[in-house]
Order: C-alpha cells, then sequence, then structure tokens
C-alpha cells in the first residue's frame, strides 16, 4: 500500500497583538524581542510625537502627516485608522517580507486595527491582551502619568469600551503585574498550537 501522507511545512501567521492601552501589550512584544523569539515584528506608523523613552523604527515609525498621507495614496497601509487624534497604520512591505522568507510575523495594534486587520486578512491570528478587570486597567493608565487630564478620560473611556470588543478576537490572555514572561509564554505557546494544526492559516494580503 502507498503511503500518500505528507507533512506540510506549516504557513507563516499573521499574529495580531491588540487589546486596550494600559494592559501592557507593547510590554509583551518588546519582551518577545528582548528575548530573541523567531518572529517578524512590524513596527506601525504613526503621525503623534515621540515620548522621551520611545525609539523610532523600534516602537514606532514616527512620520508626518504628509508621509502618512502618502502612504494612504499609494495602498502601502494594511489597516490604518485614528487613534486619540492621531494617525496609526500597519505598513504592507514589512509582512510581505517577512512572509516571503517565511517567518511568522507579529504586529501590535490597537483593538480598532485589529478588527480592520481581519477585514483584510480574515486567517489572522488575533490575541486579545487584557488585565484583571475594569478598575486594574484604570489604575495603569493613570499611573502611566503620560496624558493631560483630558486625554486620559478620553483613554480611559475607550479602553473601557474596547474590553466589550474581545469577541472579535480568537485567543484572550490576562497580563498580569509581574507576570509579563509568563504572558509571552502564553502568547508562544498560542503560536506553537496554531502551527501544529491539521488546517493550516493562509493569509494573503492581496
Amino acid at each position: 500500500m502507498t503511503n500518500t501522507f505528507e507533512l506540510r511545512k506549516p504557513e507563516p501567521l499573521l499574529i495580531v497583538i491588540s487589546g486596550p492601552s494600559g494592559v501592557g501589550k507593547d510590554s509583551v512584544v518588546q519582551r518577545m524581542m528582548e528575548r530573541g523569539l523567531p518572529f517578524h515584528f512590524v513596527v506601525t506608523a504613526t503621525t503623534r510625537e515621540k515620548r522621551e523613552s520611545e525609539v523610532h523604527g523600534r516602537d514606532y515609525l514616527f512620520v508626518s502627516d504628509d508621509e502618512f498621507a502618502h502612504m494612504i495614496e499609494h495602498n502601502e497601509l494594511l489597516e490604518y485608522a485614528i487613534v486619540y487624534g492621531d494617525y496609526k497604520g500597519i505598513p504592507k512591505q514589512g509582512v510581505r517580507e517577512a512572509f516571503a522568507s517565511g517567518m511568522d510575523v507579529i504586529m501590535r495594534v490597537d483593538v480598532q486595527g485589529a478588527e480592520s486587520v481581519r477585514k483584510v486578512a480574515p486567517e489572522a491570528l488575533l490575541i486579545f491582551i487584557t488585565c484583571e478587570g475594569e478598575d486594574e486597567l484604570e489604575r495603569r493608565l493613570r499611573e502611566r502619568k503620560t496624558e493631560t487630564a483630558d486625554s486620559l478620560s478620553l483613554r480611559i473611556a475607550t479602553a473601557r469600551k474596547e474590553l466589550q470588543r474581545i469577541e472579535a478576537f480568537d485567543y484572550v490572555i490576562v497580563n498580569q503585574d509581574f507576570h509579563l514572561d509568563d504572558t509571552v509564554n502564553k502568547v508562544r505557546g498560542i503560536i506553537e498550537s496554531e502551527h501544529l494544526r491539521v488546517t493550516h492559516r493562509k493569509v494573503d494580503l492581496g
């Protein structure tokens, strides 16, 4: 009898790390980078001002309004949206280059952006990062001290709304204080499990 079974090489995944402001999604992605995990991290482009601790090209691609408009006009963004008065978007080129190399692609976007990615790439893997509850989320946002009073109120209200969008995601992880590596391990475990699926996710960016 001829054995026709043949293992296929897993398709590279498009992995979206998302969640409300304050849950630690930036910290999760940063720790994954520090640990040298075998993923390609796509950097989000934004028109907002760079914070003192941020590095251009690592945390975000900080661009002008005109540069962002050029990317929109030339269809260079996988998704984009206005977030707290500033534009944010994911450049397509970085995603395509990573896929061409066979690497999994990880991007960090807000909840609105994650839902936009799902529309463009239905087979994307969406992971929702959250914290223990709304009170904990508000505490974290207040302790960051990076916003004006009005901006903080807007972030808190938006974050509370975003917590209600969890049904749009494939997985949810509670990122507890002082357990960042546990969260990263859970993200990695989800990705490894997805590569063991009989039917692989196949992302087509068009």
